[in-house]
């Protein structure tokens, strides 16, 4: 542990929390430096850091910078993240590498789990997971996000699987890891943009107390793994279903003429699909992020009670 500390730069905020048990959130980097432009981006993290601050939790921000894994960003530091066009997108993959570069990497679902769980952070929330890809049979592409769900002890608060996955497979795979998958106040899975998908949960909860007690439980039982929170983005901001469908579907098979691949698809993907919706997909990517920092932060609190 003496020489993680070593690596880890914990915002003083942060650290004084951990240190008087009040309850930590955790957010990841990459939604701000390759998932929205600027300053969409350093808006959405002020304000979702504001959100979970109202709702009695401290948020961390994680990033790498200076080869050092920042536990909570400072304003200099998050426009650094969001201006520059040389930031890394970190998974367990690239993260030793780029520690030893000292470059700038922004901190992907897996690597902000990993981060969360060498600072001592429960919670994090994240927009959505990234899963199973369309057309596995040919590209075996396969996010980390889901190994690292099933070997982190990190409960992730999402709006589900991103949309333009094979939600199907997602949930397989998750099934097969034995990663519980709990709708929050909903029985089937949500679909990112929409509040809805054709797949049934196996788990619902109607409130961040109920969900509380069962994670409680779990960290009592020294069960591996994290858990997957699917909380549906508001019926305010949802679009329709046939609509996004239609233009996901379209960008993925230009995806293909393109030749993207790798980590280089999802970022394609939403920035294509922010195009075609007139920037309808990015408010909606805005409100279920917001949406979830309120539960995520909610369900730290309810869940410090019992400990």
């Amino acid at each position: 542990m003496n020489v993680l500390k070593n690596y880890l730069d914990v915002k003083e905020e942060v650290r004084l929390a951990l240190e008087n048990n009040q309850p930590v959130v955790a957010l990841e980097s990459t939604i701000i430096s390759h998932g929205m432009p600027y300053p969409q981006n350093v808006e959405m993290a002020k304000k979702v850091e504001a959100i979970i601050r109202s709702e009695g939790a401290v948020p961390a921000t994680i990033a790498i910078m200076d080869g050092k894994i920042k536990i909570g960003l400072t304003d200099e530091d998050l426009e650094v993240f969001a201006k520059s066009k040389e930031v890394a997108k970190v998974s367990r993959r690239d993260f030793a590498s780029i520690i030893a570069k000292k470059t700038l990497g922004a901190t992907t679902v897996a690597s902000t789990m990993m981060c969360a769980e060498m600072a001592g952070i429960k919670f994090f929330v994240t927009g959505g997971i990234g899963g199973v890809h369309r057309g596995y049979e040919q590209t075996l592409d396969v996010s980390a996000d889901l190994e690292e769900l099933a070997q982190t002890n990190v409960n992730v608060i999402c709006a589900g699987a991103k949309a333009i996955l094979d939600l199907p497979r997602t949930m397989e795979f998750l099934e097969t890891k034995g990663v519980p998958v709990v709708g929050y106040q909903t029985e089937v899975l949500p679909a990112f943009y929409t509040r809805t998908s054709n797949i049934k949960l196996p788990l619902s909860v109607q409130s961040v107390d109920e969900l509380a007690a069962m994670i409680h439980v779990k960290e009592d039982l020294s069960l591996k793994g994290g858990v997957l929170v699917a909380n549906p983005i508001p019926e305010e901001d949802s679009l329709d279903e046939a609509y996004i469908n239609q233009i996901i579907d379209q960008a993925i098979e230009q995806s293909f003429k393109d030749g993207i691949s790798g980590k280089d698809t999802t970022p394609y993907l939403l920035k294509t699909i922010v195009e075609q919706t007139k920037g309808k997909s990015l408010e909606a990517n805005l409100a279920l992020v917001y949406n979830n920092a309120k539960v995520g932060a909610k369900l730290a609190v309810a869940y410090q009670k019992l400990i």
